[in-house]
Parts: C-alpha cells; structure tokens; sequence
C-alpha cells in the first residue's frame, strides 16, 4: 500500500519517490507476469543465454582452474540483470501506453538517445561484476585453493565436506550478498527510469539510491524475491531462466512505477 510520497529537495531533476509495502512488490510481480503472457519472449532469452552458458561451463569443465569460478559467475549474472532486461522495460513501457508490442519492438530501446546513460551505468554494473569475481577468485585462494587442483567430484566434495570449503561458503555469499545490496541499490528503478524518462545516469542513479533509502525493507525484500525466483529458474539447467528473467524485467517496470510518480 502506497502510504506518504517523499519529495526530493536537495537535486530539482530528481523525482519524487514513494513509499511502498510488501503488496506493491507482489502486486509488481502479478504484473510482470500480465506482461510476460501478453507479449512471450522466452525463445528469445534461450537463445540468447544457452550459447553463452554452455561456453563457459564447457571451459569450466576443461580448465580445473575455472571451475571455482563457475558458481561465482553464475551468481554474478544477476548483478547485470538490470542491463539484460532492458528490453523489457521498453515492451511493458509500450504495453503500458497502448502501443504496439512485438518482441522486436524491445530492440528499440538500443536505438533510443537514453543509450549513453544506458551505457554509462551499464559500465559500473559491469565493474562491479568484474570486482565481485575477483573478490570470489581471492576467497578462494585463501579457503579451499589451499588444498591444491581438484577435479570436478573432487572439488564437489570438498566444498561441503571440508572446513576450507565451508569458509568459502560463508564469505562468499556475505561478500556476494554485499555485492548484490550495491547494485540493488544503483539499480532498482535507474535503468527503468532512463527507458521511461530519458535521464542522465547521475539522476537515475540518485533517484535509485532515494528509492531505496526511502524503502530499505521492501527494497530488500525484493532483492530477496528476485535472488529465490533466478536460483529456481536455475535448477533445471538453467532452462526456467528464460521465462525469470523477463518476469523480473516487467515486474521492475511495475515496481519502478510505484516507486516514482508520473
């Protein structure tokens, strides 16, 4: 339930940002999946995902010392989803609108003048990514890398079965979730606010940070939904990604709108 609206006083180009409940984000997610039914673009992601996850785990599987990264890169992957599901921001904007939506139409979005801020914080999300493997590569170093090169059941084995891999475990999901709380912060409703309004990077960004300071509880809450919803789109071999991925996407669409006002 939308219950006060907080109006930006310190930036004038910064919107003002609403505060919501838990509804809002199940009420975002009901939407997303109007939108997901009305236009289906699970093709589309699967064969956009399936070259790209088969290479890597491919070379995961070849080269002993990928394969640590494996999970780590897999995990990674939401933190550019908000740069992934930009084509779904344009299709539910459009839908939104009464306007024509074919899948192509989410290719419009590439082609607009919100590209260089698309860009811009496309860039620092992908920095980001690039630090979180990084920081993965070192906890790994210093917990199970200890023990020496591993084959793939080997390696299994000692992540749950020995103290090494165990710590790995525990850093590495509070560094990832400290990560995942960074960009969930920049990212919430800047990437949907740049298709709907065509803002700088630095306004998207700030309005981002505001929504979230504004609604730290439900903003985590759905940074949770979103975590449980792409770890089961996951499980069967990553197939259910194709139908999470663009849910979430129209769902942050819906999300953004009850956050900044029209």
């Amino acid at each position: 339930m939308h219950v006060t609206t907080t109006t930006a006083t310190r930036i004038d180009d910064v919107p003002e940002v609403r505060r919501i409940g838990v509804a809002d984000l199940f009420r975002a997610l009901h939407r997303g999946w109007e939108d997901f039914s009305a236009i289906p673009t699970q093709l589309v992601f699967l064969s956009l995902l399936y070259p790209v996850i088969g290479i890597v785990a491919a070379r995961a599987m070849m080269e002993e010392k990928l394969l640590p990264l494996l999970f780590p890169l897999a995990a990674g992957f939401t933190l550019l989803g908000p740069v992934l599901a930009l084509g779904m921001y344009e299709l539910s904007r459009r839908r939104e609108l009464g306007q024509p939506t074919h899948v192509f139409h989410a290719l419009g979005v590439l082609r607009s003048p919100a590209m260089f801020p698309i860009a811009a914080l496309g860039a620092l999300l992908l920095a980001i990514f690039v630090a979180w493997i990084a920081s993965a590569k070192l906890i790994y170093d210093m917990t199970l890398g200890t023990l020496g090169a591993m084959t793939a059941g080997e390696f299994a084995h000692a992540v749950f079965a020995t103290e090494q891999g165990r710590s790995m475990l525990l850093i590495g999901n509070a560094v990832g979730a400290g990560f995942a709380l960074v960009v969930l912060a920049l990212a919430a409703v800047s990437f949907p606010m740049i298709v709907d309004r065509g803002v700088g990077p630095a306004v998207a960004a700030r309005t981002s940070l505001r929504a979230f300071g504004t609604n730290p509880g439900p903003m985590v809450a759905w940074g949770v939904i979103v975590a449980v919803i792409l770890a089961l789109g996951m499980i069967p071999v990553f197939i259910g990604l194709a139908v999470a991925l663009p849910v979430l996407g129209h769902a942050t669409w819906h999300l953004y709108r009850a956050v900044v006002p029209r």
